[in-house]
């Protein structure tokens, strides 16, 4: 069984996180350059198998796409592309950057740390994929 791969996508940058190979544990991957996503994912596909992808989708309060929406759709389609044999799932991510930062506060790291973009977009990408196990675990 493969890894579960979540993106949480971003302008400039985008976070990832994966499970473990049992699908027991998501945890926080890394922050890449959102330019650079599909070659990083390409590099770590040669290293890990991944069966399957969570795409964060930007929604509103009133369930409508955001501003970034249009731009996440666009990557999906790319993901697609790339990725053709790989389901693509796509989640709600509404919240999850205010749930990661309360996380990071939570576990104890320092507000130098915390205000290091890169760790909340990665930390909201495990959110993004924990909820997805969560919802379809049987």
């Amino acid at each position: 069984m493969g890894r579960i791969l979540a993106i949480d996508y971003g302008i400039k940058r985008t976070g990832i996180a994966v499970t473990d190979p049992l699908r027991i544990i998501a945890s926080p991957l890394e922050t890449v350059p959102s330019d650079n996503l599909l070659t990083y994912l390409k590099a770590y596909l040669t290293k890990e198998q991944v069966d399957e992808f969570v795409v964060g989708m930007p929604k509103t309060l009133k369930n409508e796409d955001s501003e970034i929406a249009p731009l996440v759709r666009k990557f999906v389609e790319q993901l697609k592309a790339t990725f053709p044999d790989k389901p693509v799932n796509l989640a709600d991510e509404r919240f999850t950057s205010s749930m990661a930062q309360r996380a990071l506060i939570d576990g104890g790291m320092k507000k130098k740390d915390r205000q290091v973009k890169g760790n909340v977009d990665k930390v909201s990408a495990a959110i993004i994929l924990q909820s997805f196990m969560s919802a379809f675990k049987p």
